[in-house]
């Protein structure tokens, strides 16, 4: 992959300004640790697809009273 002069000195200038900031620097990864990456209205709403199919698929298997595999 070819990078541009520009992008690959920019790149080199933050490496080598972090150099001397041995532990105290803030890694790419890390900057977005506490955020969520669901909000919790999706991740309700696919609990609530999830369990209730299941449920569904349960209580309609129980009525027709054909056994399970």
């Amino acid at each position: 992959m070819t990078t541009s002069k520009r992008f690959s000195a920019a790149k080199n200038d933050k490496f080598a300004g972090n150099v001397h900031k041995r532990g105290s620097v803030v890694l790419g990864g890390q900057r977005n640790a506490n955020k969520m990456p669901v909000g919790p209205m999706m991740l309700g709403f696919f609990l609530f697809v999830v369990v209730g199919s299941s449920l569904f698929q349960i209580i309609r298997q129980a009525t027709s009273g054909q056994p399970g595999f």
